[in-house]
């Protein structure tokens, strides 16, 4: 189960390129469900995502570059790019999973927190440099930003 909010950034923390981080490219074979591609730096995975805003079913499988590559090509809409920063969060054994955009959404900085139960999620107080909550509104799902310039 995949619990996270998410957040749009207006501005990213000081020194934040600093933290560990991977580049992804991801694709959408399809919506409703979703099922995704993903490439994380040289790694490979098909993931497979129930519906869901807050908290949905979420399972990821390994794929080898060949089987990425071949997918690739029948995907819909755009391929996103962007670099994840794991931003561990003061006072907390939480992680910000800072997205910076590149490509069609160049300028885009997103932000998710997951959390082990729905009630954590529900409480949590994000830092101030956060900017509006979008977890519930699903217009900054990637699956949906994939579908948007394709």
């Amino acid at each position: 189960m995949e619990i996270e909010r998410k957040y749009l950034i207006p501005s990213p923390p000081a020194g934040y390129e600093a933290f560990p981080s991977c580049q992804i490219q991801q694709a959408y074979l399809c919506t409703d469900p979703v099922v995704r591609i993903r490439k994380e730096d040289e790694r490979y995975y098909l993931t497979y995502k129930s519906k869901g805003l807050l908290a949905r079913e979420e399972y990821n499988l390994p794929l080898t570059r060949e089987a990425y590559v071949h997918l690739l090509a029948k995907a819909d809409g755009i391929t996103l790019t962007k670099r994840r920063y794991r931003i561990p969060m003061e006072g907390s054994d939480l992680t910000i999973e800072l997205d910076v955009f590149s490509g069609d959404y160049e300028g885009l900085i997103l932000a998710e927190v997951e959390f082990e139960t729905i009630k954590d999620a529900e409480v949590f107080l994000p830092p101030d440099w956060f900017g509006r909550d979008v977890t519930l509104s699903g217009e900054y799902q990637n699956s949906r930003l994939a579908l948007k310039k394709g």
